[in-house]
């Protein structure tokens, strides 16, 4: 697969075509349902306030390289090449996270092969914000991307000092190694990252881990 520059804009090029969903999960935590379904072009403009008028210190301890995030035109841009096409060459696939229905976060997934592709995922409501709404959705939104994407190995990238992220990560698998990465995927700029990995025979393995953390999907 030869992969795009995702940050790169085309304006002739980006549209999205709104579709009937055809995919969606959901599944009950203590604040409500929280759920996973397709990206549309309405949830475009939460995402981008969440990206340009999210406080400093949110983006700055999140290690955000401005020049890399681009401009609302930029994100917006991004965003709606990631709605999920059902081209099984996608280079990069975008999912809402919703709880009771309402827009709350994201999860996209980038790929460069088989073997390396990469996770990122946003709960865009700061009230929401460790709440266990991840935790909820991991083994499901990990399979999502197994299901969506003829891919082989995940790669979970996360900044050291991001200590509620890896504890949610914690809870299903094991840090592989640490170290400085100079390029970090997404818009992160450098720094000191936990690297997992993940393969798709993993995934029974997080279903009993969400059962034993008494993640119950909905019916």
């Amino acid at each position: 697969m030869v992969r795009a520059d995702p940050f790169q804009t085309n304006l002739d090029i980006v549209k999205i075509v709104e579709r009937v969903q055809v995919w969606t999960f959901a599944v009950k935590t203590p604040h409500g349902t929280a759920g996973l379904r397709d990206l549309t072009s309405a949830d475009l403009p939460a995402i981008v306030d969440y990206w340009l008028l999210s406080p400093d210190e949110h983006l700055d301890f999140m290690g955000v390289d401005r020049q890399r995030l681009g401009s609302s035109e930029d994100v917006h841009i991004r965003f709606a090449n990631a709605a999920r096409t059902g081209d099984p060459s996608q280079p990069t696939i975008a999912l809402a996270i919703t709880l009771d229905g309402q827009l709350v976060g994201y999860t996209l997934l980038n790929r460069y092969s088989e073997e390396v592709n990469y996770s990122h995922w946003h709960i865009t409501v700061s009230n929401l914000r460790g709440k266990g709404l991840s935790t909820a959705l991991y083994p499901y939104r990990v399979k999502a991307y197994f299901d969506l994407a003829p891919i082989s190995q995940l790669i979970h990238q996360t900044r050291t000092r991001n200590l509620g992220v890896n504890r949610m990560l914690d809870k299903f698998v094991m840090v592989s190694e640490t170290k400085l990465i100079d390029k970090p995927d997404g818009v992160a700029s450098p720094g000191e990252f936990h690297i997992r990995h993940v393969r798709r025979e993993d995934i029974p393995r997080f279903f009993a881990r969400a059962v034993e953390l008494g993640i119950v999907p909905c019916a």
